[in-house]
């Protein structure tokens, strides 16, 4: 998915010019690894779409919705490809996000520890740590 066409690019660019007041507080409260060293970027390029909020470690976007996206049918479409190409969607309505940011947080918080991978099984089956970096 990388090599974003320029009019996607142009629209991103453009969205983070032109931010709603959700979109800024939201960000101000994820920016610089502030949710458990979890990087997000915003307006970023997806395929043809582009999200709100993105953390590539954990395939997470967030979505910051006004009423115009109230039972969307472009949504439900972008939705079913992001989740087709194994990215987890989270929406919030501006308004929780204006009353209740420590909740959205949390609730954000929750489904990044829960995207977690699994820890690896050693191969031996024993309880024995994984090798450290450059053993055998």
């Amino acid at each position: 998915m990388r090599g974003a066409d320029k009019i996607t690019t142009g629209l991103a660019r453009r969205l983070r010019r032109d931010s709603t007041s959700a979109e800024l507080r939201l960000w101000n409260r994820l920016r610089g690894r502030a949710i458990n060293e979890h990087k997000f970027v915003r307006q970023q390029p997806l395929g043809r779409y582009v999200v709100g909020f993105l953390c590539r470690e954990k395939r997470l976007v967030i979505e910051v919705d006004g009423g115009q996206h109230s039972d969307s049918a472009r949504d439900r479409v972008r939705d079913q490809w992001l989740r087709e190409h194994n990215y987890r969607v989270l929406r919030f309505w501006n308004n929780d996000i204006m009353s209740n940011i420590d909740g959205v947080l949390e609730v954000i918080a929750v489904t990044l520890h829960e995207a977690s991978p699994p820890h690896p099984v050693p191969a031996s089956g024993g309880n024995r740590p994984l090798p450290a970096s450059g053993e055998r």
